[in-house]
């Protein structure tokens, strides 16, 4: 897995916003890749015309679509771009290092930073090809406009740790799909203050539903706002979080794995993860190490409470061993 990088996602100008260019521009940015799709004639796959139209208009006035999610004139072409990146890093296993972020995106809504939600878009191209796609979202938010897309479907698994309460506001337990896909969410909420243990736990606890979906793919919405010094949440991740988990996912479902930027909003400390994540997925040793974090009772009592009633739910569907 390496990055995989095209400056039109600079384009998407939001000033003083948390999510800004500033999140890339703090990398070592790789040589623009060349060879990108055009990520706007994907967009209808999830995307109805009319929405696509919306965002189109709203970006050439540089009006924002809600309270959050700011747009000016380049931002439809840097979402449509995040949108090819991830194509690409799914066809290539690499990870796409992208903005305005996707995961809270809707079919027709934008929600939370989102425009286009770039993760649904490659895995509904994957769908529409015969694939099964597993799609792991580790950002420190819910990707709701994610879990919604997929919600009634049993080709898309969507698995989802998170903390809660927080925004978006949903993503419980007893949240597992509807009609075909009921089973196929699962949902696995973190209490404020939960360190890398928990986190680490949660992934493991769960990965033998991952493991019995058999996958022809695996997405992930790759976002780095559960580590401990993230503005945006009280979760305590490490870069040693990213890395075990990086390891652990490609081990398991080895050649399947793709990755493409959510959140994560700290500039100081968004490289360092991402590289440690890749490193891990590349069963490299961890570039920027960080000490690990441990959870108190409370934060255990409060996690455990959420995962068996999540277990129970799904024990219906999916074995635990």
């Amino acid at each position: 897995m390496k990055l995989l990088y095209h400056p039109s996602v600079l384009l998407h100008d939001t000033g003083s916003h948390p999510e800004n260019r500033k999140r890339l521009e703090a990398f070592h940015l790789p040589a623009p890749e060349t060879a990108m799709p055009n990520g706007a004639d994907y967009l209808d796959l999830v995307h109805p015309r009319s929405y696509i139209d919306k965002v189109r208009k709203h970006c050439a006035a540089s009006e924002p679509m809600d309270a959050d999610t700011e747009t000016s004139p380049g931002s439809f072409e840097a979402a449509s771009t995040a949108v090819g990146a991830s194509i690409l890093a799914m066809e290539r296993g690499d990870f796409a290092l992208v903005r305005p972020p996707g995961h809270h995106a809707y079919r027709d809504e934008a929600h939370g930073f989102c425009l286009f939600n770039h993760i649904a878009v490659a895995t509904q191209k994957a769908v529409n090809e015969g694939k099964r796609v597993l799609i792991v979202d580790f950002d420190g938010h819910l990707g709701d406009g994610t879990m919604d897309i997929f919600y009634e479907t049993d080709q898309v698994l969507y698995w989802s740790i998170h903390q809660y309460p927080a925004y978006p506001g949903n993503g419980t337990p007893d949240e597992i799909g509807s009609g075909k896909g009921k089973g196929f969410t699962v949902n696995v909420p973190l209490p404020s203050g939960s360190g890398d243990d928990i986190l680490l736990h949660a992934m493991e606890y769960m990965l033998p539903i991952g493991i019995q979906f058999q996958p022809d793919v695996v997405a992930i919405s790759a976002g780095f706002d559960a580590h401990q010094f993230d503005p945006m949440l009280q979760l305590r991740a490490t870069g040693s979080f990213y890395h075990n988990i990086g390891r652990l996912l490609a081990t398991t479902f080895p050649g399947k794995l793709f990755a493409a930027l959510e959140g994560g909003y700290n500039t100081e400390e968004l490289p360092g993860c991402v590289l440690n994540f890749i490193a891990g997925v590349n069963q490299e040793a961890m570039p920027h190490p960080e000490t690990p974090t441990s959870s108190g009772m409370r934060n255990w009592e409060t996690y455990e409470m959420y995962l068996h009633h999540a277990a129970a739910l799904l024990m219906k569907y999916w074995k635990f061993t």
